[in-house]
């Protein structure tokens, strides 16, 4: 193997909307989500350890506790048999960390076609495998772009890419655990029967609807203000990322969540404008 260096990007999420059911018999809840990729992306880059490393290392400064990242390098070589030298991968972040834009499963992803990449394998249905197994955000992300998420996030279909819009992200301080998310959910009782989400038919428009959002909102009250501000910038459909804390506003045109994003550059952390992620990742 060479020294060089892999570079990948991991775009950020949104949900488009996702849709809450039953909890099943490994506890994770069945979902129907439509996920969008976006160009706010975190970069990864994965090269070869120093002489004598004793074993891969994740280095994310900022970022406190275990990364998904070691996990997902350490299940693709358990499942390939891979036994390349140690090896280093930097995360240099911007996507907000426990945000519900799935910052952690994006990277989790990259890492994966990072590895398979150094390895020389090409198999995305591995891939997928070993996405499932490491969160239910990270099949999704495999391939970023948009798809319909069935399952608990594992069940995968690739839709077309959308007609440009913009997309204003409005990141916030606090923190919110996706797990407590959930569990606030159950305890409000927000999730829909079996029935009801085999009826939904989202591909063709998404309804905005977020089943999770009542819960967000509910751990974290600022919450409430950031919608307010998307509504008052302007954007035509408001509504929380996934699981939380981040809002997120939709305009017809990159160009009017820029906008939107200028006007708002006071508030703290501060705005962010993008829009779909549409290409190809991986480049040297």
């Amino acid at each position: 193997m060479t020294r060089r260096e892999l570079v990948d990007l991991a775009p950020a999420k949104i949900n488009l909307c996702l849709y809450l059911g039953p909890t099943r018999p490994d506890g994770r809840h069945e979902l129907v989500s439509i996920m969008q990729s976006i160009t706010l992306c975190d970069r990864l880059r994965l090269r070869p350890g120093e002489p004598g490393a004793d074993g891969d290392e994740v280095r994310c400064p900022g970022v406190d506790g275990p990364n998904i990242c070691a996990a997902a390098l350490a299940a693709f070589r358990a499942a390939t048999g891979w036994d390349g030298p140690p090896l280093v991968l930097e995360i240099e972040k911007h996507v907000p960390v426990a945000a519900g834009m799935g910052g952690g499963s994006g990277d989790a992803a990259a890492t994966l076609r990072l590895i398979a990449r150094l390895a020389g394998i090409d198999d995305v249905e591995l891939e997928l495998e070993l996405a499932a197994g490491l969160g239910a955000d990270v099949p999704g992300q495999v391939r970023p772009g948009r798809v319909l998420a069935t399952g608990a996030g594992e069940r995968i279909v690739r839709l077309p890419d959308p007609d440009p819009f913009g997309i204003l992200v409005l990141p916030s301080a606090a923190r919110l655990s996706t797990a407590d998310v959930y569990r606030q959910a159950d305890r409000m009782d927000l999730g829909r029967d079996a029935a009801g989400l085999r009826g939904l038919d989202p591909i063709g428009r998404p309804d905005y609807v977020n089943d999770l959002e009542p819960a967000a909102r509910a751990l974290e009250p600022t919450i409430d203000e950031a919608l307010a501000c998307a509504r008052r910038l302007g954007a035509d459909v408001v509504m929380v990322s996934g699981s939380g804390p981040t809002v997120i506003g939709l305009f017809a045109s990159p160009a009017a969540a820029a906008d939107a994003a200028a006007a708002a550059r006071e508030r703290d952390p501060a705005p962010v404008a993008a829009a779909p992620f549409v290409g190809p990742v991986g480049h040297n």
